[in-house]
C-alpha cells in the first residue's frame, strides 16, 4: 500500500504543477514553455514510469481486458478509428513495457474487438468498453493502472485531446476513481 501512496503523492504533485501552469481563473495559457501542455506531458511521463514500476503486479486478465478496452476507447474518442490510427495504437500497445506481460495476439484481439464495436456503433461500443473497464474496479491498483494506461496511450502523440480527456473521466467514474487524481 505504501507504493500506491507514493504514486498518488507524485500524481498530486504533478496535478498541482499542471494547475500552477494555468493562468488566472484556471484557464490554460497558450502553448509554450511552462504551459499546461508541458505539464500534461510531464504527467503522462510520470504515469508511464509508475506503470513500468508496477509491471510485475499487473498480470491479471481483468487488467489486460480493461486496458485494451481503455486503449480502444481512447483511440475512438473522436468518434472513429481509421486504419492508420488502429495500426499506430497496436504498435503503442505492443511496445508498452507493462503490456508485454501478455501475449501480443491476446492484446491485438481484444483491442480490435473493442475498436470494431466502437466503429460499428460508437455509443454501444463505448458502453461495452466501459463495462469491461468497470471490471477492474475490484482491485484499486489495477483500476488506477487502467487509467494510467489510457493516459499514456492518449498522450503518446504529445497531446491529450479534449475528447480523450472526456473518455478518461468516464472511465474514472465507472472505476470509482476521482478524475482529479489524474489531473482531469
Amino acid at each position: 500500500m505504501a507504493m500506491w501512496d507514493r504514486i498518488k503523492d507524485q500524481a498530486k504533485g504533478l496535478q498541482q504543477q499542471a494547475q500552477a501552469a494555468r493562468g488566472p481563473g484556471g484557464a490554460a495559457r497558450p502553448s509554450g514553455a511552462g504551459s499546461s501542455g508541458g505539464s500534461k506531458a510531464q504527467l503522462v511521463s510520470a504515469l508511464k514510469t509508475q506503470l513500468t514500476s508496477l509491471k510485475t503486479e499487473l498480470k491479471s486478465g481483468a487488467y489486460r481486458d480493461a486496458s485494451m478496452a481503455m486503449c480502444a476507447l481512447v483511440a475512438a474518442a473522436d468518434g472513429h478509428v481509421d486504419t492508420s490510427e488502429r495500426q499506430q495504437m497496436e504498435s503503442l500497445i505492443l511496445n508498452n513495457e507493462v503490456l508485454q506481460n501478455f501475449p501480443p495476439e491476446q492484446l491485438r484481439q481484444r483491442f480490435n474487438q473493442h475498436a470494431d464495436q466502437l466503429a460499428a456503433n460508437f455509443e454501444q461500443g463505448k458502453n461495452a468498453a466501459l463495462q469491461e473497464i468497470a471490471k477492474a474496479a475490484k482491485k484499486p491498483a489495477e483500476a488506477r493502472a487502467v487509467i494510467q494506461t489510457g493516459f499514456v496511450v492518449a498522450g503518446a502523440d504529445g497531446y491529450v485531446a479534449p475528447a480523450e480527456e472526456q473518455v478518461l473521466r468516464e472511465a474514472c467514474s465507472v472505476l470509482g476513481l476521482p478524475a482529479q487524481e489524474f489531473g482531469l
